[in-house]
């Protein structure tokens, strides 16, 4: 995914609006983390941002994820025991995700049905869904005892 000029002067506006700088790290973490469909923590983006020999402080990196987050750029997954990863918003759709509790393999899912149904029961109770968060945390089927 390229990143275009709309989404680098969005991201530039959402830095100075947190009264952060515009600095090159942070344009490349904010490439790294759209380029990327994986779910990805701090210490996977950092590591990916070595290899490609840009020096970056975690620090940086934690702090620009912030922004992104707040300004809708990526979706923070909260895993359990203090596990968090990361995944792009833009030009992704609305989707779910299966956690498997003994590999930590996320899987992603859609499913027409299932937003029809949580559509509605916020509709029935006078409401619209302005953001959810569907996580199922799952273990294999032929694992169980």
């Amino acid at each position: 995914m390229k990143i275009s000029n709309k989404i680098i002067g969005q991201f530039k506006n959402a830095l100075s609006s947190e009264g952060m700088r515009y600095t090159n790290q942070r344009l490349e973490v904010l490439k790294d983390i759209l380029t990327h469909h994986k779910h990805r923590d701090c210490e996977e983006i950092y590591s990916s941002l070595v290899e490609k020999k840009i020096k970056i402080s975690r620090a940086t990196i934690y702090r620009t994820l912030e922004v992104l987050e707040g300004h809708n750029f990526i979706r923070k997954l909260v895993l359990g025991e203090g596990s968090v990863k990361y995944e792009r918003k833009i030009n992704h759709p609305r989707h779910g995700h299966m956690i498997c509790v003994e590999s930590d393999d996320i899987i992603e899912f859609v499913d027409p049905r299932i937003e029809k149904i949580v559509d509605g029961i916020a509709a029935k109770k006078g409401y619209k869904i302005i953001k959810h968060v569907h996580q199922l945390f799952v273990k294999p089927l032929n694992n169980e005892n």
